[in-house]
């Protein structure tokens, strides 16, 4: 395969369209479903809740999805998210208690820092020594999860300012803060995946590694730009949930895991790289999120949404397939 060839293969334009019309669909079908089975599913306060609720997990998800596009994976991302926000609820109370409003900034800038390096570190390792991310991925995962409890003694870190709790449940133009921050990171994502040359090189890489080495890509330095901005995604989520919970521990959103896998393979991300895009992954979470707080106003336990969310992945999947196979 050429060089040439492995990009349109990698970008496959009908099958983004079927993506988004198959993710649209589920995502309407879910919503009228709902709204007739599950009482004040369309209340204004149930909307907002599912509107905070869906960020963490999208932000989790977006930082999965980059990996995932260049064949790799990041098992690392909802630890890379704690210790972010470890490092910047300690910075806020102890060394940047006084600073106000400045304090809070440097102490996020801090803690998008710490993500962006931890992710810089898998970045490095898989790059340069050409370990397998999984391997690589979980090796960190575990060292972020073991240095977390060491400096916390297991505990976890609480009480916020006010002004950075603003983050967790605020709203602007009667949107909440955490949605603006998730909406905002998608679409910062999109157009970097899709309208720059990075982007672009991602795609290859998980298309055809061999073929973009000798398209004179330096394959060494996107791995290590893809790596480090999955940690920088993962540590907006760590700051989302730190502000959201008013406090931070090690074992925060290890739930998530799995789901953000799920997720991107539910939007049509090839689990072998070189295709994902990112509206479709925002319209299956948003069709998730519906499924689990409809269910939850239904009575059901959250146990139960799980399994549905599996069942979910099955159907999208045997819907997809015959398509895929003609694209």
């Amino acid at each position: 395969m050429s060089a040439a060839s492995a990009p349109r293969r990698a970008f496959r334009p009908g099958a983004e369209s079927l993506e988004i019309g198959i993710m649209a669909l589920l995502l309407v079908a879910s919503v009228s479903f709902f709204a007739v089975m599950a009482p004040g599913f369309l209340s204004a306060v149930n909307v907002r809740s599912m509107a905070v609720q869906l960020p963490e997990l999208g932000l989790l998800s977006l930082a999965m999805l980059v990996p995932i596009i260049s064949g790799g994976l990041n098992l690392a991302v909802t630890f890379t998210a704690n210790i972010a926000g470890l490092t910047t609820a300690w910075l806020v109370q102890n060394a940047l208690g006084d600073t106000g409003v400045l304090g809070i900034v440097a102490g996020i800038a801090a803690g998008l820092g710490v993500g962006s390096a931890a992710g810089l570190l898998i970045g490095v390792i898989v790059a340069r020594v050409g370990a397998h991310p999984i391997l690589v991925s979980l090796g960190a995962m575990i060292f972020f999860q073991g240095l977390g409890e060491f400096l916390t003694r297991g505990g976890g870190i609480s009480g916020m300012p006010a002004g950075f709790q603003w983050l967790g449940s605020g709203s602007l133009i009667g949107i909440p803060i955490p949605m603006l921050i998730f909406l905002l990171s998608a679409g910062g994502l999109a157009y970097f995946m899709q309208f720059t040359r990075t982007g672009f090189s991602i795609h290859m890489i998980g298309s055809n590694l061999r073929a973009t080495e000798y398209s004179g890509i330096d394959v060494r330095r996107v791995l290590i730009v893809l790596y480090t901005l999955s940690g920088l995604l993962a540590a907006i989520a760590g700051m989302v949930m730190l502000a959201r919970f008013n406090s931070v521990r090690v074992g925060h959103g290890e739930s998530y895991l799995l789901i953000t896998v799920l997720a991107c393979f539910l939007a049509g991300a090839n689990p072998f790289g070189g295709f994902g895009r990112v509206l479709p992954l925002v319209l299956g979470l948003m069709s998730l999120q519906v499924i689990a707080s409809g269910m939850n106003l239904m009575g059901a336990s959250q146990h139960l949404a799980t399994a549905v969310w599996g069942a979910f992945l099955i159907v999208v999947m045997t819907l997809r397939m015959p398509f895929l196979k003609r694209s």
